[in-house]
């Protein structure tokens, strides 16, 4: 693509009123709210901003992230990952630019001082780390500040209760926009897996592509407002746990970031919240269905003994594990539920 394409994106800084005055590329009122800004398609690294390519302390950058792939997981194939800028939005071809270009922004995104707003961080960061040795770093991830943002307002979290990118635009605090667009791209993925693995990239999917990351500063901005010193500490150390849950390797994790320590203050204001972890639970081959238990019968009553984030890697793997995020007494006791269910079949 010889020319990059324009967008809107949303202003944070401005009063916006919802974003339903606009769909697609086309602008339909108020366009002093919003932004237009080059979609670049990138290639080589040297089409990156200098601030991403080599970060900094001097200069922290936060940016929208997101992943699209041919069965994005371990063994599926990266073909995408896009940037948001509050200037421009930069799609960068994994597929075109091979690993070379992949690995130039593996200082990024392993960086401390580039925070990351994504979306649902999984397998984005499970995909990054085995196809390319990446430990994804320092995100904000929307779906658990949604969560932490209802808790604070003392809404009770109900379990499974994970708000998709689509319906956390269609809150009105977010945008109150309805992404109809997403489920184009969803029909064309379930007749071609490989939709983003083709080349050259097609309209939709450069549209697609920069639709997924160009809300994200927006929202990102109006979460953190809303969330205070704990929330965003939990908000920090539950996106690190995250990133690592699918990423399975033999050294309990030595190699990757030390996990955010509890702030001062809150600390000093006997406040501090219990440490979080992430376990990795083995179930022994085809037993998963006694964890699970008829119609979900045994994992709901143990999601409802416990305050833990209980996760399964479902079609795309890994098999035969349970992941366990949260604090540290409620992952025991998920732990010893689930072993417990285990011991009843083999009485």
């Amino acid at each position: 693509m010889a020319s990059p394409t324009e967008t809107h994106i949303p202003l944070p800084d401005s009063e916006v009123p919802p974003l339903s005055f606009f769909t697609g590329d086309k602008v339909l009122d108020n366009e002093a709210c919003l932004s237009s800004v080059p979609i670049h398609i990138v290639t080589k690294a040297s089409q990156l901003p200098e601030e991403f390519l080599h970060p900094s302390p001097e200069k922290e950058v936060v940016i929208g992230f997101d992943c699209e792939g041919a069965d994005l997981c371990r063994q599926g194939t990266l073909c995408i990952m896009q940037l948001s800028f509050p200037n421009a939005i930069y799609l960068v071809d994994a597929i075109q630019g091979e690993e070379s270009l992949v690995q130039a922004c593996k200082p990024a995104l392993e960086s401390s001082y580039i925070t990351k707003v994504i979306h649902d961080c999984k397998r984005d960061s499970e995909a990054l780390y085995f196809q390319f040795g990446i430990k994804l770093h320092n995100v904000v991830d929307t779906q658990i500040a949604y969560s932490l943002i209802k808790e604070q307002e003392g809404q009770k979290r109900l379990q499974d209760d994970h708000i998709s990118f689509v319906g956390l635009l269609a809150d009105p605090q977010y945008g109150g926009i309805s992404y109809v667009e997403k489920e184009e791209v969803r029909v064309f993925l379930r007749q071609d897996p490989k939709f983003w693995a083709h080349r050259p990239l097609s309209e939709l999917m450069v549209r697609a592509a920069a639709d997924d990351v160009r809300f994200l500063l927006f929202i990102y901005h109006k979460m953190v407002e809303k969330l205070n010193e704990r929330s965003l500490w939990f908000l920090s150390v539950r996106g690190a746990l995250y990133c690592r849950c699918f990423c399975i390797n033999n050294n309990n994790f030595a190699d990757w970031p030390a996990l955010p320590t509890v702030p001062a203050t809150l600390v000093a204001g006997n406040q501090a919240p219990e440490e979080e972890t992430l376990s990795v639970l083995d179930v022994p081959p085809g037993k998963m269905g006694f964890v699970i238990g008829r119609r979900g019968a045994n994992i709901l009553a143990i999601k409802e003994g416990c305050s833990a984030e209980i996760i399964f890697g479902s079609d795309k793997g890994p098999p035969d594990k349970v992941f366990i995020i949260g604090p540290v007494r409620q992952v025991r006791k998920a732990e010893a539920m689930i072993r417990g269910k285990l011991q009843q079949h083999y009485r």
